[in-house]
């Protein structure tokens, strides 16, 4: 924990006062190298938390790619911006939020509002514009967070909304990517059922006591494995593409909770 209070006070604070305006200006001239900044950040913000982040697969580059993902806590946001350049999509709440709203947006997150449910139609335009430049976006597909054990139900909604709006933006050689997310050990031992929740927010806790919990526990090892991206066409039957996706990511999330090996797909790395 001193560490980690040092390491704010001494290196993330002074990089973030040089950063942030710095990344405004990236964004207000619309630059193209305005994922590194918050790559950096990321990969600081995981000194910060104590992840250490092993990657499996890569992330599909240089194409239009939607990236779906199951999702345990916050830090999954810091895990994977920490090895790929993508846009997120997070609940507009996430916009509300004191500073975390701020730099979400200087990400370029794309927020929707749950709550509407003709706001999925302005958050898939949204999505298909970032896409239609090269661009990759990453949707939580489970719509909520889950403590690391199984993955929840995918919804197709938002990919088929997504999966049209994509062509209508000019992105007509889209790729799906499935991406798993599991935390495999605390301090170098294998996490326990009952020790997921020192990691996943679920509802029980607020977010002061989640927050706490993550800064003040052990250092965590977490697994981002990419799976074999799929060519998303606009024929294809939204439920069945998703319901590819989630049955992949189970599968890795399963293997890697298990300790198992996944089937070979690039070389692992970690730092």
């Amino acid at each position: 924990m001193i560490f980690r209070v040092l390491f704010f006070i001494f290196v993330l604070l002074p990089v973030m006062v040089v950063i942030i305006p710095l990344q405004a200006l990236i964004n207000a001239l619309h630059l193209p190298f305005w994922q590194a900044l918050p790559r950096l950040f990321h990969r600081m913000g995981c000194i910060f938390l104590g992840l250490k982040v092993t990657v499996i697969g890569q992330p599909a580059t240089g194409r239009a790619t939607l990236l779906v993902s199951n999702h345990v806590s916050w830090t999954d946001i810091v895990a994977i911006g920490s090895v790929a350049d993508v846009t997120f999509v997070a609940k507009r709440e996430v916009g509300d939020w004191f500073f975390v709203g701020m730099m979400a947006r200087l990400q370029k997150t794309i927020f929707v509002d749950r709550t509407r449910r003709t706001d999925a139609g302005r958050t898939s335009r949204e999505m298909g514009a970032h896409m239609a430049g090269g661009n990759a976006v990453l949707l939580f597909a489970e719509g909520q967070s889950d403590i690391g054990t199984h993955v929840l139900p995918f919804r197709s909604a938002l990919v088929g909304a997504a999966q049209h709006a994509m062509i209508e933006a000019g992105a007509t050689d889209v790729l799906i990517q499935p991406l798993t997310v599991a935390y495999t050990s605390l301090q170098g031992l294998p996490v326990s059922r009952s020790e997921r929740s020192l990691i996943a927010w679920i509802k029980s806790k607020s977010v002061k006591q989640n927050i706490f919990e993550i800064l003040s526990g052990p250092r965590k090892e977490v697994t981002v494995a990419f799976g074999a991206p799929r060519p998303l066409r606009e024929s294809d039957n939204r439920k069945v593409v998703t319901k590819a996706a989630e049955d992949d990511v189970r599968a890795m999330l399963v293997a890697l909770n298990r300790g198992k090996p996944l089937p070979p797909i690039s070389q692992s790395l970690q730092f």
